[in-house]
């Protein structure tokens, strides 16, 4: 077992691409021609973005990501080469700041932001595995 895809359903795919690569750097992998899904470039296990159409589609039931709205229980985590300039080009580039980038006591530096469509996105270092006690 692996995992294959993680998928965000948005109300408007291309408008969530644009944002991924304006504010964290991502480039898009792929996108149907339907523009209802995409998929961007983040290593071995693809970040996708479907409408929410496919919800209803695929015989779901969910509660929509909203920007005003208290955010769902789940984050995406991007590593960068260094957190604070992620940080601040995700904010240039239109994510809300949600916490300030930190030291963790095991070392590992992290951030937390909001997307578009008010999703958590933490910015962290990759961790040490040796102060991981």
């Amino acid at each position: 077992m692996k995992l294959g895809y993680t998928i965000i359903y948005v109300t408007d795919v291309p408008a969530t691409v644009a944002f991924y690569e304006t504010a964290f750097g991502l480039k898009q992998r792929f996108m149907h021609d339907s523009k209802t899904y995409a998929e961007m470039e983040t290593g071995a296990t693809a970040l996708a973005f479907a409408d929410e159409s496919a919800v209803e589609l695929n015989g779901l039931a969910v509660a929509p990501n909203r920007s005003g709205a208290l955010a769902a229980a789940w984050e995406i985590c991007l590593i960068p080469d260094d957190v604070l300039t992620a940080f601040d080009r995700a904010i240039e580039g239109g994510a809300t700041p949600v916490a300030a980038p930190q030291q963790k006591p095991w070392g590992q530096t992290v951030a937390y932001l909001r997307d578009l469509n008010g999703c958590i996105v933490e910015l962290a270092s990759e961790i040490d595995g040796d102060n991981l006690g």
